[in-house]
């Protein structure tokens, strides 16, 4: 049976304001923690007495606690984590509902705008425009949408943390996503949310994922695990153009184009452009058949992490402390005596320097076969 406010307070229904009140203040001495008592229950006390004087006769529900508000403080994670679940469950309930409308709309080519979500969950605006496009307004916090056509987006990308169960997956099968202004907005996608672009462009602000430690479920001091919501971008046929990169976070496309990238973040593409300062021993760099790493920067590559890996699409890792600028340079002498090779394999041009994957590969080789020939000297193995 569900306990009403009337039961909470004590008293009965048809009774007096006065008496209400009068059996509130009773129950809050008992309670109120200044006096010793349980706070959570003169929190449940409090807000019975604050329904009835509205004429409310049952407390909320679950569902209806989280509409009511979007932030929960719990001092049990348990409950944080159910109501956050039950979130997560109504944002991917309205979302199904607006993919299904836009997918209606692209069907017999027809304009509309509506709201998804609500003022307390978060209310999101999409149209679809004469074109194709369709426009979101607000922030996609929770569940998967997926379009035929381009997408451009005002505001934030989220993903819950709480469980995989509501992801946030957006799945463009064609056209561009980008984001109106991301850096003057500060727009940014973060938490683990996915975004897949079959064969356009990506053009985006601040990519963040999250990593964090969990304590041992059995109370074990000093056991841990660590958890990841990789953010992940894909556009395996287009560009992607972002800011800053941090914390567990993939791209993959045929061209990056990025500011900076730290913590933990994985870039693979045929050609990475770089136009920051900064990237960090934990990341790594897939580079494709025939690709280049282009870094804009009037900087020397002795700014950049040396542990920091280019990882090949043949297997070869090298590791970026090995490209040095003396390396690089004796390199670049090499393709210099031979003229064809050094018309695809410039290095260090203009304020920056260039990388290409054929340079790599012979400076892996080279590296190798030096190698080799100090464990042969130093063995006296001898070639026949």
């Amino acid at each position: 049976m569900v306990e009403s406010n009337y039961d909470i307070l004590g008293i009965v229904e048809g009774i007096t304001e006065k008496e209400i009140r009068d059996a509130f203040r009773r129950l809050a001495l008992q309670f109120h923690s200044d006096r010793g008592g349980e706070n959570e229950q003169f929190i449940k006390i409090k807000q019975a007495y604050d329904d009835l004087k509205i004429g409310k006769k049952y407390p909320d529900t679950d569902i209806e606690k989280i509409k009511n508000s979007r932030v929960y403080s719990d001092e049990s994670e348990e409950d944080v984590r159910r109501k956050n679940q039950i979130l997560g469950q109504e944002l991917s309930k309205e979302m199904k509902t607006a993919e299904e409308w836009a997918l209606a709309l692209n069907q017999s080519n027809t304009t509309a705008t509506r709201l998804f979500g609500s003022k307390t969950l978060g209310e999101i605006e999409l149209e679809r425009k004469a074109t194709g496009t369709l426009s979101i307004k607000g922030n996609f916090m929770a569940g998967s949408l997926t379009y035929d056509g381009p997408i451009i987006m005002q505001g934030s990308i989220t993903s819950p943390s709480w469980t995989q169960e509501f992801k946030t997956n957006i799945h463009l099968t064609k056209g561009d996503f980008k984001f109106i202004n991301p850096l003057e907005n500060k727009y940014k996608i973060e938490n683990g949310a996915r975004i897949i672009i079959d064969s356009g462009n990506a053009v985006i602000g601040n990519i963040y994922g999250r990593k964090f430690r969990v304590e041992d479920k059995e109370g074990r001091v000093g056991i841990f695990q660590i958890q990841e919501h990789r953010t992940n971008i894909s556009a395996p046929q287009g560009k992607i153009i972002a800011e800053n990169i941090a914390n567990t976070v993939s791209l993959d496309a045929d061209t990056i184009i990025v500011l900076n990238v730290e913590e933990d973040s994985i870039l693979s593409a045929r050609e990475i452009l770089f136009y920051g300062s900064k990237l960090t021993f934990d990341c790594l760099i897939k580079l494709k058949q025939n690709g280049t790493i282009r870094f804009f920067e009037n900087f020397s590559i002795q700014g950049l992490s040396g542990d920091a890996i280019i990882e090949l699409e043949n297997g070869k890792k090298i590791r970026l402390f090995d490209l040095k600028t003396k390396k690089i340079r004796d390199l670049d002498d090499n393709l210099v005596s031979n003229k064809e090779n050094y018309s695809k394999d410039a290095t260090l041009v203009g304020n920056g320097f260039t990388i290409t994957y054929h340079m790599l590969d012979n400076l892996s080789k080279k590296q190798t076969n030096k190698q080799q020939s100090k464990w042969s000297s130093k063995f006296r193995f001898s070639k026949k």
